[in-house]
Order: C-alpha cells, then structure tokens, then sequence
C-alpha cells in the first residue's frame, strides 16, 4: 500500500479532534502513565491487566486518578477484536468509580477504529450512568518491521445517560480526546509509547476544562 494512503484518514482524525476557537477554556498540564501486562489464553483469547496513573495540577478543581481495569480480548476476524471489561477507578480527593465496559476494536491497513460503551457507577449519585465513546485513528510503520509507528486518534465522550438526575445532567457530547506520537516495539513482548494527548471536557455555561499530558505506556506480553 502506497504510504500518502493514510493522509485523508490522518487529516480527518486531526480535524475532528481539533476545538473550535470561539470556545473559551480551562487549561491545565498533566501527567498521565498506562502501565499494561497480557497472557495469552490461546490463540484467540487474552486476559490483560490495564493501569493507569494520571497526576494534574493541584488547586484547579482536578483529581489525579488511578484505575486497574481487567480485560478480557476475544479475536473474532483477523481485523477485529470484541473485548469487555471490569475496572474500579480511584480519584484523589473526588468521586470513586466503578465500570464495566465493552468494546469491539478494528484495523483497515493504516485505519484504526474502537467503539466502546461504558456502565459508570460513581459514588453518591444517584443512578448508572451510560456512555458511548467511538474513536477513529490512524498507525503508520516508519519501518518495514514495523517497529516504530507514528499513531493518531480523536475520541468522542457521549454520555448517553447521566448518573446525575436534575439539572446537573450532563448528557450528549461531554468530551473529546486528541492523541498525537509514537509507538516502539523494543522486543517481540515490550512495547512503549509516548504521546500528546488533550483531553477537552465540555461544560455548559462554563469554560471548557482542557488537559495537555504527555501519555508514557508501557505494554509486556507473557
């Protein structure tokens, strides 16, 4: 496949992740770490262990979270894996979290999609809430081993049933996730990644709370 392919999908995602200008916002750095450990069950099945720590400036209403997630992976095309989930979620200082999840990843050449729905059950509200969250992205190997990649995504946060009744719902588009980097396959069972991501939650009547982080993973395979 010649290499320009992936541009109209690259352009798309960077588009559609990209805020408009007239929108005010309240940004803030972070530091946000995806620690990772899978076992292969067999050929089609695997169990993974996802963590991740991410630490925001103090004093500006932002928690630093921390969540153990436990997936499991089922390959059910050579392009497609359907997966589900189970995680608790702890942030500092706000509102703990329980979740379960479930979601159906695909490749087409460069093409990268996800489409995940979550349950959410946050502490002291009053219900479950429900989001849908697709994403769109593109993986470019800058190598013929395909060691080193450059990878992008945009990722929509559609909340389809607040966990919160009243005024303080907060249904329809509440997010949207930008990633920018690179990924390296340093062995057959390690792999790292570093990325630029912005995570821009939207609020109404409020500005805009906006996340720039630097988003370290690291990924073994037994």
């Amino acid at each position: 496949m010649n290499r320009t392919g992936y541009r109209p999908a690259l352009l798309a995602v960077l588009l559609l992740g990209t805020p408009g200008a007239a929108y005010a916002s309240d940004d803030a750095f972070e530091l946000w770490l995806n620690p990772s450990v899978d076992f292969a069950l067999d050929r089609d099945n695997t169990i993974e262990l996802e963590t991740a720590q991410r630490f925001r400036s103090a004093g500006d209403g932002r928690s630093d979270t921390y969540f153990a997630r436990l997936w499991l992976h089922h390959k059910i095309a050579d392009n497609a894996t359907l997966s589900g989930a189970f995680e608790q979620r702890e942030n500092d200082g706000g509102l703990d979290e329980v979740r379960t999840m479930q979601q159906i990843s695909t490749s087409h050449g460069y093409l990268r999609t996800r489409l995940r729905l979550e349950q959410r059950w946050v502490e002291d509200q009053s219900r479950m809430g429900l989001r849908l969250r697709p994403r769109l992205g593109v993986k470019v190997p800058f190598d013929g081993a395909g060691k080193l990649a450059f990878k992008a995504d945009t990722e929509l946060f559609i909340t389809l049933r607040s966990s919160r009744v009243g005024p303080a719902d907060d249904s329809g588009l509440t997010g949207v996730r930008s990633q920018l980097g690179l990924s390296y396959a340093a062995s057959d069972k390690l792999e790292l990644s570093l990325t630029y991501l912005r995570q821009q939650d939207i609020r109404d009547n409020a500005p805009d709370r906006v996340g720039h982080a630097p988003l370290i993973g690291i990924a073994y395979s037994f």
